[in-house]
């Protein structure tokens, strides 16, 4: 009995006793959510891929067409993608989509269907 009395103790010590961070990651902490992201190729890709450079939280953006320019942008200035910059853009927008999958909220989506819209139109690929 009085093991387990100290079991449930030593227990409800490491609940409470968790540190407060100041909301930055360590890098161990950065090596464990990578690992975690690169159980599924598509953690792996988004994590390593180095397709195209894209500006930092370029998919956030409000605007179909700023979303449009700034992946013709990415696409034509790099130079490790292996196919046309539209095609790589096109590819880009339809692989973020696609893995937000349900998380995605509709508005958001049908922002990002619209600038798939608009990278057609940048890229003179209508009709």
């Amino acid at each position: 009995m009085a093991k387990a009395a100290r079991k449930s103790s030593a227990r409800r010590t490491r609940k409470t006793s968790a540190h407060k961070t100041s909301g930055r990651k360590t890098p161990s902490a950065r090596k464990t959510a990578a690992k975690r992201l690169a159980k599924k190729w598509s953690g792996r890709v988004t994590a390593t891929s180095g397709a195209l450079d894209l500006k930092q939280d370029v998919f956030k953006q409000n605007s179909p067409v700023a979303i449009a320019k700034s992946l013709k942008r990415s696409a034509e200035q790099s130079h490790r993608r292996k196919s046309d910059p539209y095609r790589s853009a096109m590819s880009m927008l339809t692989f973020y989509i696609n893995r937000a999958g349900r998380n995605l909220p509709a508005a958001r989506k049908r922002k990002l269907e619209a600038a798939k819209d608009e990278l057609r139109k940048v890229f003179g690929k209508t009709g």
